[in-house]
C-alpha cells in the first residue's frame, strides 16, 4: 500500500498586516502578496530559515524578487524590477549576546500594493514597525514603509557609530593625556570593530544612495526626498568611521612610538652601566687574582684604597658620560 504524500509546510509568516487608507493596520488573514478587500497594501515579514519560503517565494513572487528573497548571500543593492523595487539593506546586530557590526541582511520586494520582506534574524528596526502593526497602525503607503524603514536602520546605525567614535575619544585622552595607556587588545578590538562594521557600510551608503534615487511607482517624489536624508545621514556615518579608523591607527602608531623610545632610552640606561663596569670589572678581576706580586697584600689599608678609586672611577665615568650627552 504506497504511503500517503505528506502536504507542503505552510508559510509561518512573523508579521502579515493589511493597511488601508487611513493607516489603520490588520492581520492579514492568508499569505498572498495581494491585499485585502479595501486595504491599500499588504505588508509581509518572513523568515530566511522558514522551510516553505523558497516554494512560496517561487508560486507568488517573480523568479528575480524569489531569487533575492532566498539568496544565502547579499550585498546591500537597490534596483528596479519593471515598476517594482527590489532592496536588500543591513541592520546593525543589537540581539542579547551578538555583537553590532556583525550586521543582519533585510531583504524586500516593493510593489504599489504589496512589501515582502525576510531576514534570517531579527532586526529591531522592522520589530518596531511590526510593533506598530500589532497596535492597528503602519505608514498609509509601501513607499513611505520604505522611508520609515530607513530611517529606523539609520537611527541605529548611527547610535552605533557615535558609540565607537566616544570610545575612541576615551582612548586619545587615555594615551595623549596623562592617564594610563590602554591595554593593546583593547586598541586592536576597537579597531576590528570598525573594520567590520565598514565592510557593510560602504555598500550600505551606496544601496541607500540609489534607493532615493531611482523613480519608481512605489515611492512618491516627497518619499524620496525623505530617503535622500537618510542616505545623507548613512554617508556621514560611513564618513565617521573614515575617521575613527584613521584615528585609531594614528594611536596605534603613537603607542607603538611610545614603546619602541622607552625601549630604546631602557637600552641606552643599560649600555652606561654596563660601560661603567665594565673597567670595574676588569680591575675587580685584576686585583683578584691569586698570584703572588699583587701591591697592597699585606697593607691592611689596601681595600680601602682600591674601593675609594673604583669609586672616583665610576663617578668620573658618570660625570664624563653626561658631558658627551650620552643620556
Amino acid at each position: 500500500m504506497p504511503e500517503p504524500k505528506l502536504a507542503p509546510p505552510k508559510l509561518a509568516p512573523i508579521a502579515a498586516f493589511d493597511i488601508f487608507e487611513n493607516g489603520r493596520a490588520v492581520a492579514a488573514k492568508n499569505d498572498k502578496v495581494t491585499p485585502a478587500k479595501g486595504a491599500v497594501w499588504r505588508w509581509l515579514h518572513l523568515d530566511l530559515a522558514d522551510p516553505a519560503l523558497a516554494a512560496w517565494a517561487k508560486d507568488n513572487l517573480e523568479d528575480a524578487a524569489a531569487d533575492t528573497l532566498t539568496v544565502s548571500e547579499a550585498r546591500p543593492r537597490a534596483d528596479t524590477l519593471g515598476k517594482n523595487l527590489v532592496v536588500t539593506l543591513r541592520g546593525v546586530n543589537m540581539n542579547p549576546g551578538q555583537v553590532s557590526e556583525d550586521m543582519v541582511s533585510l531583504r524586500l520586494w516593493a510593489t504599489k500594493n504589496c512589501v515582502v520582506s525576510a531576514r534570517k534574524r531579527k532586526i529591531f528596526a522592522v520589530d518596531a514597525l511590526r510593533q506598530e502593526g500589532i497596535k492597528g497602525e503602519l505608514p498609509q503607503s509601501p513607499g513611505t514603509f520604505l522611508v520609515r524603514l530607513a530611517e529606523g536602520l539609520t537611527n541605529r546605525i548611527e547610535t552605533v557609530t557615535l558609540s565607537i567614535g566616544e570610545a575612541t575619544d576615551l582612548l586619545e585622552e587615555a594615551v595623549m593625556g596623562a592617564g594610563d595607556p590602554p591595554e593593546r587588545d583593547t586598541l586592536a578590538l576597537m579597531r576590528l570593530k570598525g573594520i567590520r562594521l565598514y565592510r557593510y557600510m560602504g555598500p550600505q551608503r551606496e544601496a541607500m544612495e540609489r534607493l532615493a534615487a531611482l523613480e519608481s511607482p512605489v515611492t512618491s517624489a516627497d518619499d524620496r526626498v525623505h530617503l535622500r536624508e537618510s542616505a545623507n545621514r548613512t554617508a556621514r556615518s560611513v564618513e565617521e568611521l573614515d575617521a575613527v579608523r584613521d584615528r585609531l591607527t594614528t594611536l596605534q602608531d603613537h603607542i607603538d612610538g611610545l614603546r619602541a623610545a622607552q625601549i630604546s632610552r631602557n637600552g641606552n640606561i643599560l649600555s652606561i652601566v654596563a660601560a661603567i663596569f665594565l673597567p670595574l670589572g676588569f680591575l675587580t678581576g685584576l686585583f683578584g687574582m691569586n698570584v703572588a706580586g699583587l701591591p697592597g697584600v699585606e697593607w691592611p689599608g689596601a681595600f680601602l684604597v682600591v674601593s675609594l678609586s673604583m669609586s672616583a672611577l665610576a663617578v668620573g665615568l658618570l660625570v664624563l658620560f653626561r658631558w658627551l650627552k650620552w643620556f
